[in-house]
């Protein structure tokens, strides 16, 4: 995320009253920025003497490091704020947590947490920091301009398709990643896919996600929002492994071409499933072993439409070469049919891309190094910038850890990068 290079801040108060968990409000003077900024760029010289005073001797893990600047959103059981380091001047992302005085620190937060403290990936959120008082926990992330739904939802109709690749390549770099790290996401969709002004594809929200273990039968069926969910999951299935994440992929894949969700459902498992069968076709014992066996499987499917073409249903797959015969194997009924994450990143739709980005160190953005970044603005973002006009659219395990220990672990992990 990055503050545009035309905004003009006028001396006010971002906010309209005190937040209970002890994050100050900002008054900003006027400036102008010379050039867009990245989402870690820090505020520079010009800006100290317009008024901002960072501290690096401030303490992380305490709220008065920070200053809230706006009111993002919220959520069932978190509100998140854009905010600024004032040991630094980053742009954070501060998702703050109320507490249940009897209930205490929400489970899901934990294992967010105890998660993300381990992954260290260019393609996935980082988290800075936790601060953890007697009413809410807050969770300091890295500041991402938008998310993939907001994304698309700028550009009705489909996303170009050299920008549907490059996407794509990131969000399975991620995937690839985190099973590597033996772990699932278990909530993917666009609204937890966040974009930079750069174009870099980040995995957030990991309040579902958790460690694959054994037995796996300990799992609920009941993960991954409605649309974005495989059909095992939607016949019950407890057993389940990285396949989740590749059917929630897949699904998305298609979106970004077509530029609707795939098999948009209202509430209802039953509908869900008739939208994937129409598509897929029923499952048989045959093409899905054990699938009678499951919950949620009712035998008076019997007859519904054969399976079809992915092309022949969206239409706009064929905008790009390979790209139904890549979606075709992330969405097969049968789980264990599925393409893994690293065997789709060597699929033949990403044969154009530049052989540096497979031999990419974890923690390195597709834009970092200066030949791959020049392929990419010239040949990716460019392009759909002329075709679509986006760049003044692109402006506009198991938990054992405890908080503190989770906290300690981020500070020494981080504190070196959030110093740059």
């Amino acid at each position: 995320m990055h503050l545009d290079s035309d905004v003009t801040w006028r001396r006010r108060s971002l906010t309209t009253r005190a937040l209970p968990w002890g994050l100050q409000a900002v008054h900003a003077r006027k400036f102008k920025s010379k050039r867009p900024r990245s989402n870690s760029d820090s505020f520079q010289e010009e800006d100290l003497r317009q008024g901002f005073q960072w501290r690096k001797s401030l303490p992380f893990g305490a709220a008065s490091s920070y200053l809230n600047l706006e009111k993002l959103g919220e959520g069932s059981y978190a509100t998140v704020y854009k905010g600024i380091s004032r040991i630094n001047g980053q742009l954070v992302a501060l998702k703050v947590i109320s507490m249940n005085a009897e209930e205490g620190v929400p489970f899901t937060a934990i294992r967010e947490a105890s998660l993300l403290k381990g992954l260290k990936h260019a393609n996935i959120v980082l988290l800075h920091d936790i601060i953890h008082t007697k009413e809410t926990l807050t969770f300091v992330f890295e500041y991402v301009h938008t998310d993939l739904a907001q994304y698309m939802s700028q550009h009705p109709g489909g996303l170009h398709p050299h920008n549907v690749r490059l996407f794509m390549f990131q969000l399975l770099r991620g995937l690839a990643y985190i099973h590597h790290q033996h772990v699932l996401h278990r909530d993917l969709k666009p609204q937890n896919l966040l974009i930079s002004h750069l174009g870099e594809l980040k995995l957030a929200d990991f309040g579902l996600a958790r460690a694959k273990s054994i037995p796996s039968q300990t799992y609920s069926s009941e993960v991954v929002t409605l649309w974005y969910r495989p059909p095992d999951a939607l016949l019950g299935a407890t057993e389940y492994s990285s396949e989740l994440d590749i059917w929630g992929a897949g699904c998305i894949f298609i979106e970004m071409f077509q530029g609707q969700p795939l098999f948009p459902g209202v509430s209802n498992i039953l509908e869900q499933l008739e939208k994937i069968w129409e598509v897929l076709g029923v499952p048989t014992e045959d093409t899905w072993p054990g699938v009678s066996k499951l919950p949620n499987y009712n035998p008076e499917w019997f007859p519904l439409p054969k399976p079809q073409s992915l092309q022949n249903v969206f239409n706009r797959l064929g905008r790009a070469p390979e790209a139904e015969d890549l979606a075709s194997q992330m969405l097969k009924g049968f789980p264990r049919d599925r393409v893994s994450a690293q065997e789709a990143l060597v699929h033949n739709y990403f044969s154009v891309l530049p052989a540096q980005l497979h031999q990419l160190p974890d923690v390195a953005s597709p834009k970092a190094g200066k030949n791959i970044l020049s392929f990419h603005q010239t040949q990716v973002y460019q392009s759909e910038e002329e075709a679509w006009g986006l760049q003044d659219e692109l402006k506009n395990k198991r938990i054992d850890d405890t908080l503190e220990s989770i906290s300690q672990d981020i500070h020494a992990h981080h504190y070196g990068s959030m110093e740059r």
